[in-house]
């Protein structure tokens, strides 16, 4: 036990680090319930913002739904994983190995199969508030839901004696406030840099696969699984001709004798053909 506390001790001397920095790290990236009952749930998480990387269109974080469970959830992206944090069941949550080329649409994918569907709070009768924040000396960023839940209808007699409908009323969830709140915290976190940074290669557009990518570029875009998803139809079927057409160009140019004529025997092209005399004179010359 001594032996454990000294280890301890040396632990907290090399790091630099407080026995209340310790305790601070167990209260963040994780949701708390503030405050529950019949009227409202109200929930609150201070996520570390130093390690967040976009996730779509430079927003670092998104709002999932999950109709069945009723849950409402946010989306971060770290360096290495996708976490999904349930806002509505505090210690849920479901974490998703990434590298940098996994892209948006294949863990959106992932979740859709799990229930969770892209959405904003609103649309849920939900809502939210986003700032950055300082706890107890992390850079985090907060995030405060509230639900409200419809009360009973109460009566109350009129002077006539007539009973009338006398509805709760339930606050606005939708405030504006709040929304131009949210855009402004996203500009900010666009404007942060990562504590590591990891670069990140543009993807190229539709029109490079189009017009301007070698045959191996584009074969190997459409090896990948995600990219019919991503394409329409009709792009899809054009870039499956153009490459179609750069094999062959290529076939043309660098293939061998033997790998023209057993081309040549499956689709009989004449320009296979005319390839396949000139590389025969060349060998006889």
């Amino acid at each position: 036990m001594i032996q454990k506390t000294l280890l301890l001790s040396l632990l907290l001397l090399l790091n630099s680090c407080s026995l209340e920095s310790l305790l601070a790290l167990g209260e963040v990236d994780k949701v708390q319930v503030v405050k529950q009952n019949a009227s409202v749930s109200h929930y609150r998480a201070y996520f570390q913002r130093t390690h967040l990387e976009p996730i779509k269109n430079k927003r670092k974080y998104l709002y999932f739904y999950n109709k069945k469970k009723k849950d409402l959830a946010i989306l971060l992206r770290y360096h290495t994983h996708y976490t999904l944090y349930s806002l509505f069941h505090p210690q849920a949550k479901i974490t998703m190995q990434a590298s940098r080329k996994t892209s948006y649409y294949k863990v959106a994918k992932a979740l859709k199969k799990k229930g969770y569907v892209l959405t904003h709070p609103r649309d849920i009768g939900a809502s939210t508030r986003v700032a950055l924040r300082r706890f107890k000396g992390f850079k985090t960023l907060m995030v405060e839901v509230k639900k409200y839940h419809r009360l009973p209808v109460k009566y109350k007699k009129s002077k006539t004696g007539n009973k009338q409908i006398q509805p709760n009323v339930i606050p606005d969830v939708i405030s504006t406030e709040h929304e131009i709140e949210e855009k402004e915290v996203n500009i900010a976190l666009a404007k942060e840099t990562p504590e590591v940074y990891i670069p990140t290669t543009s993807i190229p557009s539709y029109n490079y696969y189009a017009q301007e990518s070698s045959y191996e570029e584009l074969n190997r875009y459409l090896s990948d699984e995600e990219t019919k998803n991503t394409l329409s139809f009709n792009q899809y079927k054009q870039l499956k001709q153009r490459v179609a057409k750069l094999k062959e160009e290529k076939l043309l140019r660098d293939g061998s004798l033997e790998e023209l004529i057993s081309a040549y025997k499956i689709n009989k092209n004449i320009h296979y053909k005319n390839r396949i005399l000139e590389l025969m004179k060349e060998a006889q010359k």
